[in-house]
């Protein structure tokens, strides 16, 4: 076992796992990789249908500290969730991985509001 430690993206807080070192990291994101599945730091991360890890800032089952340059007081982490990546392979080729799409939801009834154009006050035909 060794000691691996992930910056958060956001902040910059520092977490520590203590995992096996075969495992290839392949990156660390603010977002989750399409197709990836994701486990916590306290689920077994290490079996073959984990994909990464996805870490909530200062509160997961890792070790966190701040980063070492950093004059931070109190507890580190910001409470954001972060993913540790494994490399991952399908048909013998690396899968390079991209975000997840995010889906929003429009308002219904709502005008889009904003310059009215040439037909407001102080203009002149």
């Amino acid at each position: 076992m060794v000691d691996v430690s992930y910056y958060c993206p956001r902040c910059g807080a520092v977490a520590e796992l203590d995992r096996d070192p075969y495992l290839a990291d392949k990156s660390v994101t603010p977002f989750p990789l399409e197709g990836w599945m994701y486990v916590s730091p306290a689920d077994d991360y290490e079996s073959e249908a984990a994909d990464g890890v996805k870490f909530v800032c200062g509160a997961d089952a890792a070790e966190w500290s701040h980063p070492p340059e950093s004059d931070a007081d109190g507890e580190p982490g910001c409470g954001e969730p972060f993913y540790l990546n494994f490399v991952r392979y399908e048909n013998g080729e690396e899968v390079s991985g991209q975000p997840e799409s995010e889906y929003v939801q429009l308002a219904e009834g709502m005008a889009p509001s904003g310059p009215q154009g040439p037909n407001g006050p102080g203009f002149s035909r």
